[in-house]
């Protein structure tokens, strides 16, 4: 459904009325597409205290934009990214301030931040209490920022051997348009798990980095699921579109579009995984859980049915087809898990105690799951929070709370499928092992939750 106030506020009378009322004035985000691949501009490199790890300047260099140091200007400055894995003390955040305060007016319309930082020590203190003021820091500047840019924390492995290579595919995503409706978000980057085999695989063509994989998509007729069928098809997957029988000729169509092979199935059923293996008989390397339902009502007027479909739909299924897929060995060594949480789950929602339930038990599945699937099978496992997205089902929201919905977030506005699509294959590529267990709010920062 297009959002006519988005509209509204990119016209010359837009413009003035929202600047005389104080109103949100949201800023048209840059997507990627083939025509815009990659942000316009530079990316100034920058650094707060002695670095931690070693390798940002030779990563930064393959991320596709100029480079500029510290001491450089940009005609056009597309990003910025500020190295304070060295940051210790309470003192040494004066660097980070330092460093930013006299550039970040000068971030182009959606711009990118990326602040790198450490993991906190659990045995000083002092580091600690420094690098988890990166996150307050951060979530705050992605508030103020303004015109379409955000802001992130990505916390690459420190220590004596520590290296930024590990968190090349995520600055990839991050200094680039495919991560428009993200902001104000923390990234763990993990080192690589242990375990006989690789579980990352080296990128064969960039430009098709799924290549020679097969990705299943559940609940994929439509919305969400159908955009995330759509980018993994972009990205070289062969792609089995899944979704309940009752939408048959729909997910036909979806599946015919993207040259994906269409598997009707309830994902409850009780042989739906044995299906499923049997539907990629070469294996999956890539298994998304974007299958759910809503069923609301307060908790004192809901039928038991209410709580139970949704529970079902939402986590038991993804519970039960994720650990019979991975015994069986249908998910390959290499293979990655993205499942679909919500802002519900972090932030909880009026009416929606059992949707809220089943979506951070999700969240509790990747936390959990994540490092064993990668050390037992070479599998990560990582989960998308979307906030408000324009889908068929936000459409029919009644206006008044659907406009709180847009503009209840750092960006103002909705997003849509295929941002979470874009996050979705970010964490599907093979040189995204180092990627686990993480949940990603695609929100453009929503004001609620944490």
């Amino acid at each position: 459904m297009a959002d006519r106030y988005l509209h509204l506020t990119g016209t010359a009378p837009g413009r003035f009325l929202t600047r005389r009322l104080g109103l949100p004035r949201p800023t048209p985000l840059l997507r990627w597409s083939p025509e815009t691949p990659r942000l316009d501009g530079a990316l100034l490199h920058l650094t707060a205290g002695v670095p931690a790890v070693a390798g940002v300047a030779e990563v930064l260099d393959r991320v596709g934009l100029p480079v500029v140091g510290g001491s450089g200007r940009a005609d056009r400055t597309a990003a910025i990214v500020l190295d304070a894995t060295g940051v210790a003390t309470a003192a040494g955040l004066g660097d980070v301030y330092a460093a930013l305060h006299p550039v970040v007016r000068s971030l182009a319309p959606g711009g990118r931040v990326v602040v790198l930082g450490t993991v906190p020590s659990p045995a000083d203190h002092h580091q600690a209490a420094a690098q988890q003021a990166l996150e307050g820091f951060v979530r705050s500047l992605a508030k103020e920022i303004g015109r379409g840019s955000t802001v992130q924390l990505v916390r690459v492995p420190g220590g004596g051997g520590g290296t930024a290579e590990a968190a090349e595919s995520t600055l990839r995503f991050l200094l680039s348009p495919r991560s428009a409706y993200v902001s104000g978000q923390v990234i763990e980057i993990t080192a690589e798990a242990p375990g006989p085999g690789p579980v990352a695989d080296p990128l064969t063509d960039p430009a098709a980095p799924l290549a020679g994989r097969t990705a299943l998509v559940t609940g994929a007729a439509r919305g969400i699921g159908a955009a995330v069928a759509s980018v993994l098809a972009r990205d070289g997957a062969r792609v089995i579109a899944l979704d309940v029988p009752g939408v048959r000729e729909e997910l036909a169509r979806t599946a015919d579009r993207l040259g994906a092979t269409a598997l009707p199935l309830d994902i409850t059923a009780p042989d739906a995984a044995e299906r499923i293996a049997a539907a990629a008989p070469d294996g999956l390397g890539v298994l998304v859980h974007n299958a759910g339902i809503t069923r609301d009502r307060r908790l004192a007027n809901m039928p038991a049915g209410h709580w139970a479909s949704v529970i079902e739909v939402n986590l038991d299924s993804v519970l039960r087809t994720t650990d019979e897929l991975l015994k069986s060995g249908a998910l390959t060594r290499g293979g990655r898990i993205v499942a679909t949480a919500s802002i519900a789950g972090i932030a909880g929602n009026t009416g929606q105690t059992n949707y809220a339930a089943s979506k951070a038990g999700i969240i509790g599945l990747v936390r959990s799951l994540g490092p064993r699937a990668a050390t037992d099978h070479g599998v990560t496992v990582n989960a998308v929070a979307p906030g408000f997205i324009e889908t068929r089902m936000t459409a029919a929201v009644p206006l008044f709370i659907r406009e709180a919905g847009r503009r209840l977030n750092s960006l103002s506005q909705g997003g849509l499928p295929v941002d979470v699509a874009e996050a979705v294959a970010w964490f599907a590529r093979p040189d995204s092992a180092a990627v686990n267990g993480q949940v990603l709010r695609v929100c453009g920062q929503s004001l609620l939750g944490a």
